[in-house]
């Protein structure tokens, strides 16, 4: 397949990169530094810097759409919001801008998303059909997801990924966490009850393979494990698999102190089911937290 791929470069997109290369697939990675793309992701995949150079005649057989501005990267303050808000949806508009004036329409659109579109939800198992807690993740992530699905109106197939938090190598939130837990200052955050639902790289890159594979599915899909766990119960494991206490807890107020409005992606959280990808029979090679931390650590 001939696949175009926004946010290529990134974490995610990378590791997404080598797996279709592996695959025999021909990409084509949009980025603001074209000159790394080949060193990135891999030497045969062409680099573009700006959607408005692609033709009408280009073509391609799908289109996956990972780019945005990390979300935790700085303190919320209003221009940040709109930072975010831009570098998802304004990417996302571009696209259909293209797709609206190629000849040939790609077969499917993947354009990512996060579960924190259900907002703080407390316990409650959240499925694609769960009602959201509206805040500034819900309003990200729902704009987001309503541009995207502009393509179902020009007959492309369009799947939205609700992404968890991904464990991976070299990357990711556990980037940030896992210096603190080999020091032994690790632990709880606030009371330690929130839920994290979280997803193992490896499984992610699958759920996007599969997905462009068929031809029958589409809408909303949550892209985490069938086994979320308590930010608790996450201290608890990743602290015992780097062999230190994890017994130092982050007091909220010093959080919301810290981080301003954006404690609450860390304050908050969401219980997160992949009903629908367990629907479509998708196995899961990392379901426990242990599996998938040993596998990175």
């Amino acid at each position: 397949m001939k696949i175009l791929i926004t946010g290529g470069t990134g974490f995610i997109g990378k590791k997404l990169c080598h797996s279709l290369l592996n695959k025999n697939h021909t990409l084509t990675v949009l980025s603001r530094t074209p000159e790394k793309v080949p060193t990135l992701c891999g030497k045969s995949v062409k680099p573009i810097k700006f959607i408005a150079d692609l033709k009408s005649s280009d073509s391609f057989d799908a289109i996956i759409n990972l780019a945005g501005e990390g979300i935790a990267d700085a303190r919320w303050s209003q221009s940040r919001k709109q930072q975010l808000l831009d570098s998802r949806i304004n990417t996302t508009k571009q696209l259909i801008a293209y797709i609206k004036k190629a000849d040939a329409k790609p077969a499917v659109l993947i354009s990512s998303s996060a579960i924190g579109y259900y907002g703080n939800r407390g316990s409650t198992k959240l499925t694609e059909e769960s009602l959201p807690h509206k805040e500034f993740s819900h309003h990200l992530c729902a704009s987001w997801e309503s541009t995207a699905f502009e393509a179902e109106q020009l007959g492309v197939r369009t799947c939205i990924i609700r992404t968890g938090l991904v464990i991976g190598h070299n990357g990711g939130f556990l980037k940030r966490m896992l210096p603190l837990f080999k020091l032994g200052l690790g632990g709880p955050l606030g009371n330690g009850k929130q839920w994290m639902s979280w997803i193992h790289q490896t499984d992610l890159i699958a759920i996007i393979e599969r997905l462009l594979k068929s031809n029958t599915l589409h809408g909303i899909f949550n892209a985490t494990s069938p086994q979320p766990v308590t930010n608790k119960d996450f201290s608890k494991t990743l602290a015992k698999i780097v062999n230190r206490p994890a017994f130092i807890p982050v007091p909220a107020f010093i959080l919301k102190i810290l981080l301003g409005e954006m404690s609450t992606l860390v304050l908050g959280g969401q219980r997160v089911i992949p009903k629908r990808l367990e629907k479509a029979d998708f196995e899961f090679s990392f379901k426990s937290l242990s599996h998938a931390l040993s596998n990175v650590i």
